[in-house]
């Protein structure tokens, strides 16, 4: 059982920080050893999943984009239910680390490096997800809902699942032009598109110039 909802530890670690540590460490790794000894950054992510450490680059413009775009509207929302809302944010579970793309929690992080994941009430990702089965590791740490937006063709869909009897079942879903409708676990409605409020240019800025 867990003491608490939160985890921190302090940011005056080793005073040579380095991303080299990736290629030289000889044993497992923990969520701890990632947070002490690796820096932070804004770039890629950097997570820690059964003693691996697992690097995955930044997102795509679109996908950071609709970060920030779905992290903006829901933070309100959740805030009239009580909840705190973020935009990524180190989750711990255990001995591993996660970096979701959207973080729900019962008590505000802030001034937090990380937070525990028995804080959570719903952690969000923007597909493709990379090498992680996120589902099933959230739903086996017990995160109580799952959020997964899908970019396919630009066209982006919301599905919301909860967790029942250790696997996550849907909740609701909509793709663009449609409303997405949210009762649990807080009132939240968007048309997916509005996630996405901007063409792609028909060929890149410059080119044959």
């Amino acid at each position: 059982m867990r003491a608490s909802a939160f985890s921190t530890w302090p940011d005056d670690g080793p005073t040579a920080v380095s991303f080299d540590l990736l290629g030289c460490r000889d044993q497992p790794w923990t969520a701890r050893d990632a947070l002490e000894l690796l820096p932070e950054n804004s770039g890629p992510r950097i997570e820690v999943l059964r003693g691996c450490v697992v690097v995955t680059p930044g997102g795509s413009v679109d996908r950071r984009a609709v970060q920030m775009e779905l992290a903006h509207r829901i933070r309100t929302a959740a805030r009239v239910a009580g909840w705190w809302a973020y935009a990524s944010a180190n989750v711990l579970s255990g001995d591993d680390l996660f970096v979701p793309d959207l973080v729900v929690l019962r008590w505000s992080g802030g001034g937090r490096r990380a937070v525990d994941v028995a804080g959570t009430v719903l952690l969000g990702e923007i597909a493709p997800v990379g090498l992680i089965d996120r589902p099933r590791e959230y739903a086996a740490a017990g995160v109580p809902h799952f959020l997964r937006v899908d970019l396919r063709n630009r066209v982006p869909t919301i599905a919301l699942y909860e967790l029942f009897e250790g696997e996550y079942r849907p909740l609701a879903a909509a793709a663009a032009g449609t409303s997405f409708v949210m009762k649990k676990p807080f009132e939240f409605t968007i048309d997916p598109a509005d996630l996405l409020g901007e063409e792609a240019p028909e060929e890149e800025p410059g080119a044959g110039e």
